[in-house]
């Protein structure tokens, strides 16, 4: 990036361009289970985040921003060779891929909105986000892994059996954890949680085909994901049962199956 920082990139398959961009406190192999399904039909890219996986992770809180995440997005595809491409964003991702298309819509031919919203997440409350901002950069990793535990933020059931059933699960996400960091954590949760409402802007805009994907189950995005439909002309809606914040994993078939055939139904493209 322009300002030193080096993310972890991996391009697989061949056809039109699919950018998927993860989650805070995610990683690009959130979507490792799907890469060979997709890769048929398209040239794929994932990537991780600064402050997350294997890119770097830097210590200035002002190295971490949503528009900072939005200018490495687009590096990431200017190094990959996507002039133009498909975007999927997941949670926080999603609210990275929505500032791209609204600000360099030449480049976006499709856009997925999966478990995130156009603004502020209903029924977060900033009052509660700033505590736990502050345990993160005054108290450390540790001391916000007992308070998230105990919050159970975007729990349900489904990543409950996700977790208690798919072996190596549990390991992985401790995996990602380790690998995060606290700065980044708190200073993009904190950005988050006071966002700007960009619906009006999206339900004005000459948006490419949309698809608001969201599992039933994740209870604030369902509400953002109606919010997002009522709002935006054209948008399609793929409701993922016995699902939560991570579809993906969740119900696996079903993910594939309504992403797969929203990518279906596009105009070809070259990359």
């Amino acid at each position: 990036m322009d300002d030193g920082v080096t993310l972890a990139v991996e391009v697989t398959g061949e056809g039109p361009a699919l950018l998927l961009v993860h989650g805070l406190g995610g990683a690009k192999e959130d979507f490792s289970d799907h890469l060979d399904a997709l890769g048929r039909d398209h040239t794929v890219a994932v990537f991780d985040h600064r402050g997350h996986g294997a890119s770097d992770k830097p210590n200035d809180p002002e190295a971490y921003s949503f528009a900072r995440l939005v200018a490495d997005t687009l590096a990431v595809a200017d190094a990959v060779g996507f002039t133009s491409f498909r975007l999927l964003g997941h949670s926080m991702g999603g609210m990275v891929a929505r500032k791209i298309a609204l600000h360099e819509p030449d480049r976006v031919e499709a856009l997925v909105m999966m478990d995130t919203s156009a603004g502020p997440v209903p029924g977060f409350d900033p009052a509660l986000v700033e505590i736990a901002v502050d345990v993160a950069l005054t108290q450390g990793k540790d001391a916000l892994k007992e308070l998230l535990d105990f919050a159970q933020t975007l729990e349900s059931p489904a990543h409950k059996q996700v977790v208690e059933k798919r072996p190596g699960y549990a390991e992985f996400e401790a995996r990602k954890w380790d690998d995060m960091s606290e700065i980044m954590w708190a200073t993009l949760l904190h950005e988050l949680a006071h966002q700007t409402d960009d619906l009006p802007a999206m339900a004005d805009a000459s948006l490419p085909p949309l698809l608001v994907l969201v599992g039933e189950q994740d209870e604030p995005f369902v509400r953002a994901a109606d919010a997002m439909m009522a709002s935006i002309p054209h948008a399609q809606l793929a409701v993922i049962p016995d699902a939560g914040h991570s579809p993906q994993f969740e119900n696996a078939d079903a993910w594939i199956g309504a992403l797969g055939g929203f990518l279906s139904s596009l105009p070809a493209t070259a990359r």
